[in-house]
């Protein structure tokens, strides 16, 4: 137990590097939370940080979910007992997202855990059979939907809607579409306003160019 709360704890701040407001810093000399949305994450450091930023800000957020599946998973299985390894990688996946979307360094104002999820499931899905036909079928999604919007969070949303829906066809275990239904509620309920703003018509489209 205490090499699990140690692992959760761990996870949670290697999600919580808040790599948005870090690159604001860095390359504009701002605190990002004051510019475009507000939101420290990936969308909004491409509005206000430009492409570039912008896309490493979307990588590192990606490779903070990968990490704690594999990585900090693969040092703690050998320690862990009465724990299966795969509900391990689970709950150190959803602590590392809970650290992006609540960072204790910027007083729990974080992004919204999209690219962070997206690499817990590209990591979950080296180890769980099937499960990278899902990772795939919904990066497909969420290409489609940018492409024909041209806005970021109904391709996210989109993209959280259908994935326990892909779950399910692609015949993954109870554990996994029961992963899937938390991940895609946590996605919507972090994009309430967005939500409201898109029903309205008010949603703000966002492009690759600069």
């Amino acid at each position: 137990m205490q090499w699990t709360i140690t692992g959760i704890i761990v996870s949670y701040l290697v999600g919580s590097i808040p790599t948005a407001y870090i690159f604001g810093r860095i390359f504009k000399g701002i605190d990002i939370r004051k510019f475009g949305s507000g939101n420290v994450g990936a969308t909004n450091a491409l509005r206000v940080l430009g492409r570039g930023p912008g896309i490493a800000v979307l990588a590192v957020d990606t490779l903070k979910g990968l990490l704690a599946v594999t990585v900090l998973a693969g040092l703690l299985t050998v320690h862990v007992s009465g724990i299966s390894a795969e509900a391990l990688r689970i709950i150190l996946g959803l602590a590392c997202i809970c650290g992006h979307n609540w960072t204790v360094f910027l007083k729990f104002r974080g992004g919204k855990g999209v690219a962070t999820t997206l690499g817990v499931l590209i990591g979950l899905s080296l180890s769980i059979p099937g499960l990278k036909f899902v990772v795939a079928a919904s990066i497909a999604i969420w290409l489609l939907v940018y492409l024909t919007t041209k806005i970021i969070s109904a391709a996210s949303l989109a993209t959280a809607l259908t994935l326990p829906l892909l779950m399910v066809f692609f015949r993954q275990p109870l554990a996994s579409v029961s992963l899937g239904v938390f991940l895609s509620l946590f996605v919507i309920l972090r994009h309430k306003s967005n939500l409201k703003r898109l029903i309205q018509g008010k949603e703000p489209q966002t492009t690759f160019k600069r």
